[in-house]
């Protein structure tokens, strides 16, 4: 290979292993290249001899192994100063670009800092043009109102003129009309006067016939008198309506004289203008005249100097006066210039504004779509994985609990992973952790809890099984959650909401062709006894021992359907039947009184929709199923102070819950067989925990310090429901309808 040359002109082999073709082997002083086989070769070289006894040539051929030896020494040692020396060359390269990289920082920073005061000086600027530019819309809005004003107040004259001419039209007619009565009356007057002469001729025969004229004469003049008196009154309104027109008349000649003066004065001023500039030009007039007139009579200099002397004080005027509209016009140039580059400077900076509002806005969007892509993309990992779906909520603090920040076991993590998602419990010193698919803070309204499960409500018209139910302690605020407060529209609870949602969406899709059935059913399982809610026979619902007399069974068909047999269902329309509907469950709904809740459900409370629509532009069929259940709460006898049939129902209660739980582990460790059987409520809950269903459920927990070992058993209980697979719901299609007997999914 060809060794190149470096920058202090020594030669230095660019790549080892090849040999330099041009290098001088053998010279002492001159440029010497070894390359790898060289080194190796001279390194391993054996001296050859051609006698054993020359020691003649052996000492020469050992004094050019040594030379050679020697050059190669020297070439190594050159090659490391090269070396060195593009070493300490690249160790200065990298210490100026250092120096230069600080110095640009430095510089950076003080263009940033110019920068940012060359900001804030065009916000300042910004402000000052704002206002200025309001202030002057403000006196525009003013002077067009001012003139609307008047616009209208002319308007106005001209049509109240006009409703007087009318009016005085009119009373002209009726005076008219009143004066050919008044006429007619005269007219019968002299007719009665003479039939009267007549009659006097034939007083003797006529005496009675003569007394009924005279009656006839005085009713004449009483409605003759009546006349007169209506004339009169019709005179004076007339009066009043001539002094109106006249008023009007009046106003409406004030406002043309405001309107003739002002024109007035606007003319006079141009005469004033056009007068100046008259007597300006005939006293330069003057002044030629008097010059002419001067080269004629040299006996008038005298006049002539104070008429020059008045002419030029009188063009030094002018003068100043043209020097003065020259600096005025000057200014406005100034003035309008400085005024367009603050329009120019207000409308970039309006440009860069809205650019920026355009930018936040379309981060905000971004926002708002990656977030329902991950809800997205989150619910169709869970209903592909087949998991049981887990919302938290924690009811805000009631009235008498303590609410100070000490006492306070409850927090919610801010990271981004788990923000919305986690929840923090505090027990004895020992934080515990869990994180699910929403958690909803004590703020959280009735509104923003719905909103989270609107899209999984919307698949039951979409013909799938969907079931959600509220799991806590008494007294956490389940039934608030499922049915709200009644009375109070803004805390409507989950299960009007929905009602009204698919309501509104089966309005909406019959535009598409789609028709919808609803039927509702309604019952509640107490001390494991099922009772129909919607039974109009109260002794049938409601046995004096608490135990329903009649006997609703739970059946399985082979479609893996559930329904109750002889279970009440209701055809519904809209949603004030529903509502209907659910005021009577709630009358018949089994409540109790304990030491942690006034208002305690003593049973398990599910409200079933099912839905039955079909598409006749496509013949196609769905069947789903929504049910809604509001479970009793867990507690401790230790703490609700249950007694009689409250024990009795607290027993009930906290056996089905464990029931509940025996099935959550046993779906958890995907046993061969779970134990729906145990209890109604989860013989029941099987087409919602054991397949094909969607499923979520409410954990609903309580923030009371005393209450944080209840909390922490609800919230293991919800984080190994959450880890359930139950596999992934179908959609039910091109199924006929079946039966009234509505089903549970």
């Amino acid at each position: 290979m060809v060794g190149e040359m470096t920058n202090n002109g020594r030669i230095r082999q660019a790549f080892p292993g090849t040999r330099d073709l041009t290098s001088t082997e053998g010279s002492e002083y001159g440029p010497v290249e070894f390359t790898r086989e060289d080194v190796d070769a001279l390194l391993h070289e054996r001296i050859k001899y051609k006698s054993k006894y020359n020691y003649k040539e052996r000492c020469e051929n050992t004094m050019d192994y040594v030379k050679r030896l020697r050059l190669c020494i020297r070439w190594f040692q050159e090659l490391e100063l090269d070396y060195a020396f593009e070493q300490e060359k690249l160790k200065n390269a990298m210490e100026l670009n250092e120096k230069h990289c600080a110095d640009l920082e430095v510089s950076l920073k003080e263009k940033e800092e110019e920068l940012n005061m060359v900001i804030e000086e065009l916000r300042k600027n910004f402000s000052s043009v704002q206002v200025q530019l309001a202030k002057e819309q403000t006196e525009k809005l003013a002077a067009n109102n001012s003139l609307g004003k008047e616009k209208e107040a002319r308007l106005a004259a001209e049509k109240l003129q006009a409703a007087l001419t009318d009016e005085l039209a009119k009373t002209q007619g009726e005076l008219q009309t009143a004066n050919q009565r008044i006429q007619a009356v005269n007219d019968m007057y002299k007719l009665l006067q003479e039939y009267n002469s007549s009659l006097q001729l034939y007083n003797s025969k006529l005496q009675g016939d003569l007394d009924e004229a005279h009656e006839t004469i005085k009713r004449g003049e009483k409605e003759r008198t009546g006349i007169v008196e209506n004339i009169g009154n019709l005179k004076g309104q007339f009066k009043a309506l001539q002094d109106q027109l006249a008023a009007s008349k009046v106003s409406q000649d004030d406002i043309m004289k405001q309107k003739d003066e002002l024109v007035n004065e606007i003319v006079s001023l141009k005469l004033e203008i056009q007068q100046v500039k008259d007597d300006r030009d005939r006293h330069i007039m003057e002044v030629k005249n008097l010059q002419d007139e001067a080269t004629k009579q040299n006996d008038f200099k005298e006049t002539i100097n104070e008429l020059e002397g008045k002419c030029s004080s009188q063009n030094k005027e002018i003068q100043e006066l043209q020097d003065q509209l020259i600096a005025s016009d000057r200014k406005l140039q100034v003035a309008d210039l400085s005024t367009f580059e603050k329009i120019t400077e207000f409308e970039e900076q309006k440009e860069s504004i809205n650019e920026l509002q355009g930018r936040l806005e379309e981060a905000e969007l971004k926002l708002i779509e990656g977030e329902k892509l991950r809800k997205k993309l989150h619910n169709t990992i869970q209903e592909l994985k087949g998991n049981i779906r887990v919302f938290c909520r924690v009811r805000p603090l009631l009235p008498g609990e303590n609410a100070s920040d000490d006492a306070k076991t409850i927090s919610y993590p801010t990271s981004l992973e788990a923000l919305g998602r986690g929840i923090d419990l505090m027990q004895n010193g020992h934080k515990h952790c869990f994180t699910f698919d929403k958690v909803f803070v004590p703020s959280a309204s009735q509104e923003d809890v719905f909103v989270e499960i609107s899209q999984l409500v919307q698949s039951a018209l979409d013909g799938y099984k969907v079931c959600i139910f509220a799991y806590g302690q008494t007294g956490s605020g389940k039934t608030y959650t499922m049915m709200g407060r009644p009375g109070n529209l803004e805390e409507k609870g989950l299960i009007p909401r929905c009602l009204e949602q698919i309501f509104q969406t089966r309005q909406s899709l019959r535009s598409q062709g789609w028709k919808y059935e609803l039927q509702v059913s309604m019952l509640e399982i107490y001390n494991e006894t099922i009772r129909d809610l919607l039974s109009t026979n109260k002794e049938a619902a409601r046995a004096d021992n608490g135990v329903s007399p009649q006997k609703y069974a739970i059946k399985h068909d082979a479609s893996g359907n559930t329904h109750v047999v002889e279970l009440n269902v209701v055809d519904v329309r809209s949603t004030r039947e529903v509502s209907f509907l659910l005021d009577h469950a709630a009358r018949n709904r089994a409540v109790g009184k304990t030491a942690m809740n006034e208002q305690s459900s003593r049973s398990h409370f599910v409200f079933t929709l099912r839905i039955s629509g079909f598409n006749e532009s496509t013949e196609q069929q769905v069947q789903g199923v929504l049910n809604l259940i509001d479970l009793a709460g867990s507690e401790r006898l230790s703490k609700s102070g249950s007694t009689g049939d409250r024990l009795k129902e607290t027993q009930a209660i906290n056996k089905s819950l464990s029931s509940l739980g025996d099935v959550i582990f046993a779906l958890a460790k995907k046993e061969d067989h779970v134990p729906f059987r145990n209890s109604k409520l989860t013989y029941l809950l099987q087409p919602c925990l054991g397949g094909d269903s969607k499923t979520l459920m409410f954990v609903n927990i309580t923030p009371e310090p005393s209450s944080t070992g209840e909390s922490l058993c609800s919230l293991r209980f919800a984080a190994r429901v959450n880890a359930c697979e139950i596999g992934t719901a179908h959609r039910q299609v091109n199924v006929r309808p079946l039966d009234y007997r509505l089903s549970l999914g």
